[in-house]
């Protein structure tokens, strides 16, 4: 089973290629001031000028308008737009890189339900009252790997070096997502946590395969 890997709310150069050089196949980057792990675009711009071709960065953005997720998809080269708000699906018609749409998942619960926010790709994250992510809570796993059936599926919420090989063999993601559980503090990378977590994840997935 081939598994793809995110490692999200990164702040640094420095900690982008740690990111790179460990596997990992996207890079995130929360585009949301609010977010002890912000990066401002001009920011974000730098960062990306100094990864060089080929780099694969999402941009995570909550409740931004429209026009804006759209021009710094094109001002920074971004593979896509990762959208984590309370944003209407018809502002995101129409942009130039794929948008992924996180879920909230708790029980039976989910919000928004996908058939309501068309993407191409969904993000399943732990509900967190008051909170778009980051909160290092558990998503529920069971509707997570009930989703995974239905739509293409990244698992997020809590996952760490320690849990993600459990998570990855009970919910089958396309992908797994993490930021906090790979963390020496908000924003900033624990480069070994990263490199453990991506040895972790492989090696589940091999096992599945």
């Amino acid at each position: 089973m081939n598994i793809e890997i995110k490692i999200c709310g990164l702040t640094s150069l420095a900690d982008a290629e740690v990111a790179l050089a460990a596997g990992a196949d996207y890079l995130g980057f929360v585009l949301y001031e609010r977010s002890p792990r912000a990066v401002p675009v001009d920011a974000l711009a730098a960062i990306m000028r100094g990864l060089g071709q080929g780099v694969r960065a999402v941009g995570v953005f909550v409740n931004s308008p429209g026009e804006f997720v759209r021009d710094t998809a094109l001002r920074c080269g971004l593979a896509a737009v990762q959208i984590h708000g309370d944003e209407s699906p018809d502002a995101f018609c129409a942009m130039p890189v794929p948008v992924w749409r996180s879920l909230s998942v708790s029980g039976a619960k989910c919000k928004p339900e996908p058939g309501t926010w068309p993407a191409a790709r969904y993000i399943a994250d732990a509900a967190a009252p008051g909170l778009y992510g980051g909160s290092g809570t558990l998503a529920d796993w069971d509707q997570a790997a009930a989703l995974a059936t239905r739509v293409p599926l990244m698992l997020a919420g809590g996952l760490t070096a320690s849990n993600v090989a459990a998570a990855i063999r009970q919910v089958h993601p396309l992908g797994v997502d993490v930021s906090s559980g790979v963390e020496s503090a908000p924003g900033r990378k624990s480069h070994e946590a990263v490199r453990a977590f991506i040895t972790a994840a492989r090696k589940a997935a091999a096992g599945l395969a």
